[in-house]
């Protein structure tokens, strides 16, 4: 297949308010944009944060660059392993809008993969296109082996490098070639406030955020089905106080409630 084929298609989808909606857009698109998830002074709590952690890892030199990032590009800053800078995030990765996907299209149990922050700052941004499960081989099943589902704090625009995708390249069921790394991609435009849910075999990448002075903010929480391992070991990383407070559902996700895989002398670790 080629990106000629009809099949992939340039145009977002419309926003949508319900779950049932954002499914036929993931089907159709391979994402969906739900605004207003997050509003009002948690919309705030998170935004305040996530600025918080990035400003600290800066000052402290803590910052570790992402393998898909540009080299040399300095605009682009990750914040990883939210779940251990303030509960919000934890709120956000177990929201019930968030596994209410979740369960439709990976099922469960699934795992939480990872929740990190993308900020793009001023003059820069943008990454590799790629597609999120490109760590499992290729044929790939027929179904999404995994949901990026992403959290915009701050305005998704074009001009503040919203995340860039091509529509509707789910369908093509593989990873972007590298004579397809100049594909034809359009912004995710969203609110402050907005989920976009992302099928993982959708071609995507940050944009380039082209305003003097702004930053633009997105939490990236990713799910697999739960045969994948985790790209943040949260065995080693994790604040135990977390894992001591957390939900059931929120063990599950971490790996430490489980049923067949990941056991302890044959039996869930909680």
């Amino acid at each position: 297949m080629t990106l000629a084929e009809p099949r992939v298609r340039a145009a977002l989808p419309a926003p949508v308010e319900t779950v049932e909606a954002g499914l036929a857009s993931i089907a159709e698109h391979g994402l969906a944009i739900l605004p207003g998830v997050l509003g009002g002074a948690r919309l705030e709590e998170a935004r305040a944060a996530l600025y918080r952690a990035a400003d600290q890892d800066r000052a402290r030199g803590r910052e570790q660059k992402f393998a898909l990032d540009y080299v040399g590009d300095e605009t682009n800053q990750r914040v990883w392993n939210l779940l251990s800078r303030d509960p919000v995030f934890a709120d956000m990765a177990e929201h019930p809008t968030a596994l209410a996907f979740i369960r439709a299209i990976l099922g469960w149990p699934a795992l939480l993969g990872n929740i990190s922050a993308n900020i793009t700052g001023p003059g820069g941004g943008e990454m590799v296109l790629h597609a999120d499960q490109i760590f499992v081989p290729e044929p790939w099943a027929r179904d999404a082996q995994g949901l990026n589902i992403c959290w915009c704090l701050d305005d998704f625009t074009e001009e503040t490098g919203a995340t860039r995708i091509v529509a509707g390249s789910h369908r093509l069921n593989r990873a972007p070639r590298p004579d397809e790394a100049g594909a034809e991609t359009v912004a995710v435009e969203a609110p402050a406030g907005a989920i976009v849910v992302l099928d993982s075999r959708v071609w995507h990448k940050t944009g380039n955020n082209r305003t003097a002075d702004r930053r633009r903010g997105g939490v990236f929480a990713w799910y697999t089905r739960p045969i994948y391992r985790q790209q943040e070991n949260w065995f080693l990383s994790l604040d135990p106080s977390v894992r001591q407070f957390a939900s059931d559902e929120m063990l599950t996700l971490l790996g430490w409630k489980t049923t067949g895989l990941g056991l302890v002398n044959g039996a869930s670790p909680a």
